[in-house]
């Protein structure tokens, strides 16, 4: 993962640098337009295939990815989307002046045409090409980004060459703008910082099986990408106080996720490994899948489904930054560690692998009624919806009557999975509905 990120560091360097020669000399020549040429057809006329089929490779990428932690895959998402959101005609409001540290975009030709799925397809390709790379992606994935961008390229048949030449560099312009801007947010340096974990009573330890280090101790150093995502976010402090013993409320919290174990029905199995996510497709990408569904359910057009991408990437990265905070600022006890020391089951072990941070809050509640909330923000109630994300590994698909459900039961999935007290997943949904609000407000309306 280290040299993963020192590769990623020095080659976004040499691009950064080529991305500032690149902005002098676009920015010499060109004026933003206040809207597209008469000859050039709005992002809102355009199908969201393009964006489709790029998010099932992405999906496809995160699932076969290695040395990239579960959370981690949050930035991809949120980065990629802007890139797509971003390459857009000028009648699509750009979110420029809101990103946090992002200089001026790269801008249009005043009176010039463009063809804006040549657009989304050049930037997103870009992006992706110079995101992922043999350190962490096989080489047939790699090999798919180049294959998926000369696929759709090739479906351009009809545009004029000095349009689609134009469109695509546009698109490339902004993926390298956006590229440089993300090394800059301090997910390389922080994440590579040692770590000593605090010692003491009811304290996080590593859990078993792995017993594994601690996991994103520095995230909460990351940059958001919306500056105030996370104001009001921070939950208080754990509102059951560490106690071992039996008649204690704490210990009855560690006995109901102990007990519920114990008696776990079929669909409540079915419901935790729902959301187990990893293996599986992460986090992240099961949150891209819902989009991608949601896009294809309400035929969004092209700039629609632009907006859903990168909204919901958004809130999840800067979730994630503030769900770490707040997983090391108390770094509360797991329940398998609990469980085996004082309850005294030395062997027992949860339905689902306990991840590598400490419990308090739930980062699925978090990031799940984050994402849910901007798709509501977004779609309002679109009526039943159903998630066939994990319908490769013959999960039961879940069916939904509103986005805010999705959350829920993504948040509420972790206690039967053994691995979160019902306070932690309680605070988590407040806490993402918080960051997502924030969010919300400063982008909208929608």
């Amino acid at each position: 993962m280290k040299k993963f990120l020192n590769w990623l560091m020095n080659r976004s360097r040499n691009r950064f640098l080529l991305s500032l020669l690149v902005s002098a000399v676009f920015f010499t020549n060109c004026s933003k337009s206040s809207n597209s040429s008469p000859a050039s057809k709005p992002a809102s006329a355009y199908s969201p295939d393009v964006i489709d089929k790029w998010m099932t490779l992405e999906i496809r990428i995160y699932k076969d990815a290695t040395g990239i932690a579960n959370g981690a895959f949050t930035r991809p998402f949120a980065y990629s989307g802007i890139s797509a959101y971003e390459s857009l005609d000028p009648g699509t409001k750009s979110w420029n002046s809101k990103y946090n540290g992002l200089s001026p975009l790269p801008q249009t030709v005043k009176n010039s045409s463009y063809y804006w799925p040549a657009s989304v397809n050049a930037s997103l390709a870009e992006f992706n090409k110079m995101f992922f790379t043999t350190t962490n992606v096989n080489a047939a994935d790699l090999a798919a980004i180049d294959s998926l961008e000369t696929a759709i390229d090739s479906t351009f048949g009809t545009v004029a060459p000095d349009v689609l030449t134009r469109s695509q560099d546009f698109g490339k312009s902004i993926a390298d703008a956006v590229l440089a801007w993300s090394i800059t947010d301090g997910f390389a340096q922080n994440n590579a910082m040692p770590y000593t974990a605090p010692v003491g009573m009811g304290l996080w330890v590593p859990t078993p099986p792995a017993n594994a280090a601690a996991s994103g101790p520095f995230w909460k150093k990351n940059n958001p990408i919306i500056l105030g995502s996370g104001l009001n976010a921070q939950p208080s402090p754990p509102t059951v106080t560490y106690s071992e013993d039996p008649q204690s409320a704490f210990y009855k919290m560690v006995n109901d996720v102990y007990q519920a174990s114990k008696t776990l029905t079929t669909d409540q199995k079915n419901w935790a490994l729902f959301w187990k996510d990893v293996p599986g497709v992460t986090t992240p990408g099961h949150w891209i899948s819902i989009v991608q569904q949601v896009i294809r359910q309400t035929k969004s057009p092209l700039d629609k489904a632009a907006e859903a991408y990168a909204l919901v990437g958004i809130t999840m990265n800067d979730a994630v930054i503030s769900t770490w905070t707040t997983k090391y600022q108390y770094n509360l006890v797991r329940p398998v560690t609990y469980i085996r020391n004082v309850i005294g089951d030395a062997s027992w072990l949860p339905l689902i692998p306990t991840p590598a941070h400490p419990e308090f809050v739930s980062a699925h509640a978090v990031i799940s009624a984050s994402a849910s909330d901007a798709l509501n923000a977004l779609y309002g109630n679109i009526g039943s919806f159903t998630d066939h994300t994990y319908d490769y590994l013959s999960f039961p698909a879940r069916t939904y009557t509103t986005f805010q459900a999705i959350g829920i039961d993504a948040g509420n999935s972790r206690f039967y999975g053994g691995i979160h007290y019902q306070p932690s997943i309680d605070a988590g949904l407040i806490q993402g509905r918080t960051v997502s609000a924030n969010i919300v407000k400063s982008l909208g309306p929608f």
